[in-house]
């Protein structure tokens, strides 16, 4: 199965950001494909003060980056809207490194169409 996760929510709602993330990692290894697009305030998750610093509540909880970092190298897929990032301030600098895309509204359409579920945190 391929799953498209959809996520809106930043460092002010940590645990729903958590989750999304929870919930790619638990499908890469249950062995299904995932690709995830961050708009709104998520973008803003990508910088490397939040990526070391959010957390959710609960016994799930991990860093972002390790969450991240696992979902990467399950080769799961990770796009930010351009349009969030310009708007939030978030640079190609702050993604140096990281093996993150951005994407326009087009490419969010595009990797919904491609999917077989879909999972919003928004």
């Amino acid at each position: 199965m391929h799953l498209f996760i959809h996520l809106t929510h930043g460092i002010e709602s940590p645990t729903q950001a958590d989750r999304a993330f929870l919930i790619a990692k638990t499908a890469l290894r249950d062995g299904h494909q995932v690709s995830m697009f961050l708009a709104g305030s998520a973008v803003g998750l990508m910088k490397d003060e939040n990526l070391d610093s959010v957390l959710g509540v609960g016994v799930t909880a991990t860093e972002l980056r390790n969450s991240v970092n696992e979902i990467l190298g399950a080769n799961g897929r990770i796009v930010l809207s351009q349009i969030s990032c310009a708007a939030r301030g978030v640079t190609e600098e702050d993604l140096k490194g990281k093996n993150i895309e951005l994407g326009s509204p087009s490419v969010l359409v595009e990797m919904t169409a491609q999917c077989d579920k879909v999972i919003t945190y928004g």
